[in-house]
């Protein structure tokens, strides 16, 4: 299995679990079919399932269980989650479950703690904590023992995910991320003050070229795929601003480059610049104000705040909404005074 990430969202990844080429001699036949044949040990239902879900791309892009294959198509099937590496064994962690049901379990992830294992991250990870709960809970229910995962959002970001407790739910919830149904907003705080009460962020993302770790916006087009970030101001605190975004893309740290690129990175992202004072005044009192703040917040100001979708079963619309970290509530209740401050004249 090949390990290849490509993304629908912020933090959301798709992993390549298999890839064929179709030989040039291959006669017409239908890709469920075909796949049928290639791939041991999985039902044709199942492969029909993955791509009604948008997980069979041929040439990179996705098809339907009835798209006759062409000499010298690519086929690769990509699914949330990494293909297996280690076992992932249960830990007694510390969640905060906001919904659960037979098909989907919601969470507010802290900040700090990881989704899955990975490299450098083998334990401790919320699937970890997902495996003693369930062993705890509902041993026998879930199927592979930790959850499926549709969505990611990054180690240091907080708010709210979705995982499914079966691979049909998970199906039919990366259809809906896919094509872009599934309701979600994050709120972030950013040094400076957007031009606009209200905007969109476009340029295409890819992984930087100089630093693997980075993403970067690509403004012409010529390398990355198209990212696009909607967003509003919420509150304005003279140097930094509180707004809301909803992506209407979702590359791999999606919000964190594209604010970076308009000149207003994340407060506190080290990986994008924003932990360093890039606004304010040159008095040693606010330099030991922000950071005050930055060891408060010791990440980037990113909450997953909201998240809405269709339950993969039952039809029902589910919308669920998370409180503020304590780090952020804290960091924007000492702007919120500072700026109040600042208003009579004490700065």
């Amino acid at each position: 299995m090949v390990e290849k990430p490509d993304t629908h969202e912020e933090g959301n990844l798709l992993y390549e679990h298999h890839r064929v080429v179709v030989d040039p001699g291959q006669e017409p036949m239908r890709i469920d079919k075909f796949l049928y044949h290639r791939i041991l040990n999985v039902s044709r239902s199942k492969i029909q399932m993955a791509a009604k879900a948008g997980s069979v791309l041929v040439n990179d892009k996705p098809v339907k269980p009835n798209y006759i294959i062409r000499p010298k198509d690519v086929i690769s099937v990509v699914l949330a989650h990494p293909p297996r590496e280690v076992e992932i064994l249960p830990e007694e962690l510390p969640l905060q479950i906001v919904y659960e049901d037979d098909d989907v379990i919601v969470v507010n992830k802290q900040a700090g703690l990881v989704v899955h294992p990975a490299h450098g991250n083998y334990t401790g990870t919320l699937l970890n904590g997902l495996a003693h709960y369930f062993q705890t809970t509902q041993e026998g229910k879930v199927a592979n023992g930790f959850g499926y995962l549709v969505h990611r959002i990054d180690k240091d970001t907080s708010g709210l995910m979705v995982v499914t407790k079966n691979e049909e739910a998970q199906g039919k919830l990366a259809k809906q991320f896919y094509v872009h149904t599934v309701e979600r907003a994050y709120h972030a705080l950013l040094w400076g003050e957007p031009s606009e009460e209200a905007g969109t962020i476009t340029g295409h993302i890819g992984r930087s070229l100089k630093d693997r770790r980075m993403m970067t916006v690509f403004p012409d087009g010529e390398y990355g795929k198209d990212a696009v970030t909607h967003y509003r101001i919420l509150k304005k605190f003279g140097y930094v601003t509180l707004v809301e975004c909803r992506l209407e893309t979702g590359r791999t740290h999606q919000i964190r480059a594209h604010f970076k690129y308009i000149g207003h990175p994340l407060f506190n992202d080290e990986r994008y610049g924003g932990s360093q004072i890039l606004k304010g005044t040159t008095f040693t009192k606010y330099k030991q104000f922000v950071q005050n703040c930055f060891k408060l917040i010791p990440r980037q100001a990113l909450h997953a705040r909201t998240l809405g979708f269709t339950h993969p079963s039952t039809g029902k619309e589910l919308s669920f909404t998370s409180d503020y970290p304590d780090d952020l509530a804290q960091v924007l209740d000492k702007w919120e005074k500072y700026t109040y401050q600042r208003e009579l004249g004490e700065d």
